[in-house]
């Protein structure tokens, strides 16, 4: 299930154990991502890479470009 949510309602998530996600390039990541957030870059996601997630901990999925 997909929902939009805005910036205090994913810091309440994180501090429950959500996984937050970045999908930008490796290179973009490096540069800059939120505090805990791991790399998934859209361009490599599917079933295999997606696997390190944890299907049991919410997950939150975010795209820093141009913010």
């Amino acid at each position: 299930m997909v929902t939009q949510i805005h910036r205090d309602e994913v810091r309440k998530m994180a501090d429950h154990g959500a996984q937050i996600v970045e999908v930008l390039p490796e290179a973009e990541y490096e540069d800059e991502h939120l505090p805990g957030a791991i790399n998934l870059p859209l361009k490599k996601l599917n079933a295999e890479t997606a696997a390190i997630l944890d299907r049991e901990r919410p997950v939150v999925v975010y795209c820093n470009d141009g913010l």
